[in-house]
């Protein structure tokens, strides 16, 4: 594994505060459109063709996957991070806020660190069960705007599934993305499953309806950018770095980072205020979190 440095860690960080940006931007989208699925085929097809330009540019040809297993790897990155993690996303934000759903896709790095006990990668001990047990019970806070019983009696509605959904998708593109940089680098592995991503969700708003572009508000332009630049050609790429560096469940720990900063832009840029409780349950996934990955160590 490449030693990591200062440098991996700034980009870390960053990427977490531009995607921690992408839950505002969502929400516009969101709330301005009702087929939004056109924004995130234009998002990936965008960050596609710049990543094949910095690639140009920097290295002067664009790398590609080489066999079918590493197109394979690619098209796994494209339906699990890009594909199903849009139509999540997209949809969970016409129901509930930007903060509050950040709070929810807390969990992934403690769905990351299961999983790789799961697989042997990780071994399980008291600390990161201790964990894994406050996390969720934050997360059935925040899914339940403050109730953690809401789920118990069906009072929780198809927005707060869909996010946990975005949850469990972003979980599969770590470990794929851990995979694809054992022979592809990060910018090549980005740069395909953004143009494959592209593909798929374009085929799926074309089904939906809603692909009329010249109707669309600055606001949404300009998410639709901020989605394409930041949170997709930097914020993937740096992310991707960061697995290769660091591993899966390490680099998973960062994710801490977006509710944060996704709580604090939603109340400067959406006037977003969120209940108490929903914060507090925040404050417990982010808090077990940290107890379940922060003494990560290999399986023997």
């Amino acid at each position: 594994m490449p030693q990591a440095g200062t440098a991996t860690y700034v980009k870390l960080i960053g990427a977490m505060a531009m995607w921690g940006g992408t839950w505002i931007a969502g929400r516009v989208v969101a709330q301005e459109l009702s087929a939004p699925l056109a924004v995130p085929a234009i998002r990936f097809l965008i960050a596609g063709v710049l990543l094949a330009g910095f690639a140009l540019a920097t290295e002067g040809r664009i790398p590609r996957p080489q066999t079918g297993s590493e197109w394979g790897i690619v098209c796994g990155l494209a339906l699990t991070g890009i594909f199903l993690y849009a139509l999540c996303f997209f949809h969970g934000l016409k129901e509930i806020t930007a903060g509050r759903g950040a709070l929810v896709v807390a969990l992934t790095p403690v769905l990351v660190a299961l999983g790789a006990w799961f697989m042997g990668q990780e071994k399980m001990t008291p600390v990161k069960l201790a964990g894994i047990a406050i996390a969720l019970a934050g997360c059935l806070t925040v899914v339940g705007n403050g109730n953690p019983l809401a789920l118990l009696h069906g009072a929780v509605g198809p927005g707060e599934w869909l996010i946990l959904g975005c949850a469990l998708c972003w979980t599969a593109y770590t470990f794929i993305g851990r995979q694809a940089t054992l022979s592809l680098s990060p910018l090549a592995a980005t740069l395909y499953a953004s143009l494959i991503g592209a593909v798929l969700i374009g085929i799926a708003a074309l089904l939906q309806g809603g692909t009329d572009i010249a109707g669309w508000s600055w606001r949404v332009w300009a998410s639709v950018l901020f989605l394409a630049v930041g949170g997709t050609a930097l914020a993937f790429t740096w992310f991707a770095d960061g697995v290769k560096r660091l591993g899966a469940a390490k680099a998973s720990v960062f994710v801490n980072l977006v509710p944060v900063f996704a709580v604090l832009q939603a109340a400067i840029l959406l006037d977003e205020r969120l209940a108490f409780a929903v914060l507090a349950g925040g404050l417990l996934v982010i808090a077990g979190v940290w107890l379940t990955t922060h003494s990560t160590e290999p399986h023997p």
